[in-house]
């Protein structure tokens, strides 16, 4: 459950840093990128929780940008005066991707998530 706190305070923060950074990432309204955010939140969250092992830390962290993109490219358009490229979703996928590694080797050193599989 710490893992989703982290993320609720990392995602939203990922996103208006991108928003500041990128000039092809721009919100039309403050809350918007809080939003967006916190959907990552939850959809990074439960990913974690179901691939997440020391074998597919890699694995999980490129499916994290993939999903990250995405959701950044195709959340924007339902937003009223906001306008985020392709480009600007995956230099912000990126960018969490990033935050990402950092995350996920916290949680796998400190045992929060299962470092190996069950061998037979």
């Amino acid at each position: 459950m710490t893992g989703l706190v982290v993320k609720l305070l990392v995602c939203p923060i990922g996103l208006f840093l991108a928003a500041w950074i990128f000039p092809n990432v721009d919100f039309g309204y403050w809350y918007q990128p809080i939003i967006l955010g916190v959907v990552l939140a939850f959809v990074g969250y439960f990913m974690e929780r179901i691939m997440l092992r020391e074998e597919t830390n890699w694995l999980s962290t490129f499916m994290d940008f993939v999903a990250s993109t995405l959701i950044v490219y195709f959340g924007a358009m339902l937003f009223a005066d906001t306008e985020v490229t392709f480009l600007g979703a995956v230099l912000t996928g990126a960018l969490l991707a990033v935050t990402e590694i950092f995350q996920h080797n916290w949680l796998l050193d400190s045992g929060r998530v299962k470092k190996e599989t069950v061998s037979e």
